[in-house]
């Protein structure tokens, strides 16, 4: 039997400042990714840093979500926070009980 996958709390960073996303790559290991530019005479370049280590996610969700001015997205890095690990075995192994907390967790946060 399959087990389904869990979503998993990721940060993405969206930036024209390649140079910028390179330092803060060599802080969290995460990849950086081109964004297709449509127009190049009207529009920068523009980039993507996607962070997805559990742990490094957590870290800096843990210092920028004070300073976080959209609530939404402060209010769901502070539910990650909160809850994430509760809902998270370490083995990744999930009984009916986890899976239904993991589900009802994952419900709440697309709600935020």
């Amino acid at each position: 039997m399959h087990e389904k996958e869990h979503r998993r709390p990721c940060i993405t960073i969206a930036s024209t400042d390649k140079e910028l996303l390179i330092y803060l790559q060599t802080l969290t290991e995460g990849t950086i990714n081109n964004k297709k530019n449509y127009n190049p005479e009207r529009h920068k370049d523009s980039y993507t840093l996607n962070i997805k280590n559990k742990e490094t996610v957590l870290y800096i969700l843990k210092y920028v979500a004070p300073y976080l001015r959209v609530d939404k997205k402060r209010n769901r890095a502070l539910w990650i926070l909160e809850n994430y690990e509760k809902v998270t075995p370490r083995n990744g192994k999930y009984n009916s009980i986890l899976l239904e907390r993991k589900i009802a967790f994952e419900d709440s946060f697309f709600r935020i």
